[in-house]
This record gives C-alpha cells, structure tokens and sequence, in this order.
C-alpha cells in the first residue's frame, strides 16, 4: 500500500505535515542560531540598562517620586492638555477650510490657500511661536476701522489682545492647520470621482455633496494620520517654554532652577509625555479600528461558491 504525496491544493493542516506523520518520519523545526544569539544579546543589554538606571544615583528616583505629582507640575501638566486640544480644533477646522480652498477650479482661492501651506510648513514653529510672542512689537496696537481713511474707530493694546497663552495657541494652530490640510485634502482625493458625480446628478449641490458624501468617505483615510498629528502636538507643546507659558516642560525648568535637580525633573516631565502619548496611542488604534472595519470585513469575507 503506497501513501499518496500530498495535493497543492490541500487544505490548511493537511497535505506535506500530515504526509510526514503518517510515514512517521519526524517534523523538525528550522534552528535559527542567528535569533538565539541576537535575544541573548539584547537581554544582556536590557540588563544592564536596568542596572545603570537603578545603580546610577544621578537619576535621583527619590526626587522623581517627590516631584511626580507636584502641584505645579500638574497644573502645567494641564496647560499641556489644554494647548494641545485647542491648538488641534483650530488646525482641523482651518486645515479643513484650507483643503477645500486647496481644491477650488478658482486659481484665487487654491493659490491663497496653496500659499499659506507653503509659509506654515517652510518656516520652523519655534520662529512663528517667537513672532507671535513678539506681534506687539510689529504692530503695538491693533484697531477697526476703514484701511488708509483715518484713524480706526476703536483700537486696543497688542499685548492685551494677544496674551502669551493666546500667542501659544495661534502659533500652534495656524502651524498645524498646514499639515492637516494636506492630510484632508489627501483624503478627499481618495474617494472616487464617481461619488461625487452621482450625488450631483441627484441635485445634490457642491458643499451638500462635499459634506454628506465625501468627507464621511474621507475620514478613514484622515484620521490615522489625524491620531497621528495629535499625539506629536502633545510633545510640540514643550516648545512654548520660548515665549514663557507655563507649560509641563515649563513648570519642570522653574522647579529644577530653585534646586538643580535637573536630570529628575526632566524625568518627571518625560514620564508625564509618555503616559499621556500611551494613553492617546491606545484611542488611536481603537479609532483606526472602528472606521477601517468595513473594510477588514471585506478584506477577511470569504467568496461565495458559484452554482453549478
């Protein structure tokens, strides 16, 4: 009696395994002696880290436990928050305005828009965070009134219209409302010709099309990169130190100049960036999840056999 060889059009857990088996010749793994010698590697240096970063008394995790829940530090732990949610609602409701501009037939519109992404993506946040700390000194007063007729009908003192938390959050804004423009308007573009063109034969008018047909299609596309643009403003908040807002970053220098704790403060405020960014990475991939389901669905459905 001969054992048949196996088909390449077995099943998944049969064919070349359960041939082998059954002629009761062994199943032998493949050794890899190059991943052996890398995981040995990567522990020995795993260990050590740990031991420097327990040994070293430079760390100071006796101050790091002292400061972790400081008062201040929590209040600029909060500002934190608060730049970082503000400055993403103005640069997702202006970086959706400028994508829309950025896909207008009307070369006025597209270029004005094309041209802002331009300066708020070639120039670096720390100088536009520095020019908005200084605006008072370009234009000491701001006022309404009729352009080149007259003096303005009610004018007010720069700084007091532009405090340095208000410059925090233009500078902010306005920088990442460049990015995610780009980001919406890549979006826009992956959603097909066809969508837009049957919801207008309908009568759907531009923006109702736009807004109802489109964008809905868009947001899986937008938003991993969206999660994405959220968790590095978090961090891009530590660069309004510049301008003096009190900050987590902020708080953390002003407690290590009384003391000269340095290198311990500067871990508190790294633990505090990476538990928040660990919390906000775990809402990103639950988002991610729920709007790329559809298509993981489709993805993993099995097809259907045809009648004979």
């Amino acid at each position: 009696m001969t054992i048949p060889a196996p088909s390449d059009t077995a099943a998944p857990g049969h064919g070349r395994i359960d041939y082998l088996a059954m002629s009761g010749r062994p199943v032998l793994k493949r050794r890899r002696p190059g991943q052996v010698i890398t995981a040995i590697i990567l522990a020995l240096l795993i260990a050590l880290a740990a031991g420097t970063l327990v040994a070293n008394p430079g760390f100071g995790w006796v101050t790091v436990g002292k400061y972790l829940f400081d008062t201040r530090i929590l209040s600029g732990l909060l500002m934190t928050l608060e730049l970082t949610v503000i400055a993403e609602v103005i640069g997702f409701a202006v970086g959706m305005l400028l994508a829309v501009m950025r896909m207008s037939p009307n070369r006025l519109i597209s270029g004005v828009a094309g041209t802002y992404i331009w300066f708020f993506r070639g120039t670096p946040l720390l100088v536009q965070l520095l020019f908005w700390g200084f605006a008072a000194a370009l234009f000491p007063t701001i006022g309404i009134g009729i352009p080149f007729i007259g003096p303005n009908f009610v004018e007010w003192n720069t700084n007091d219209v532009i405090s340095l938390m208000g410059a925090a959050i233009l500078g902010l804004g306005l920088n990442e409302a460049a990015y995610t423009a780009e980001i919406i308007r890549a979006g826009l573009l992956s959603v097909p010709a066809g969508q837009s063109e049957a919801s207008r034969s309908m009568g759907f008018s531009h923006l109702r099309t736009l807004w109802y047909v489109v964008i809905p299609q868009a947001m899986k596309v937008i938003i991993p990169p969206i999660g994405n643009n959220v968790i590095s403003m978090l961090k891009t908040t530590s660069l309004v130190i510049v301008i003096g807002v009190g900050d987590l970053l902020y708080n953390a220098q002003q407690i290590y100049a009384q003391n000269l704790k340095q290198i311990p403060l500067l871990i508190v405020a790294s633990i505090w960036y990476i538990a928040l960014t660990t919390v906000l990475s775990w809402f990103q991939s639950r988002l991610e999840k729920r709007y790329s389901r559809g298509t993981a669905r489709l993805a993993t459905k099995p097809a259907k056999k045809e009648a004979r």
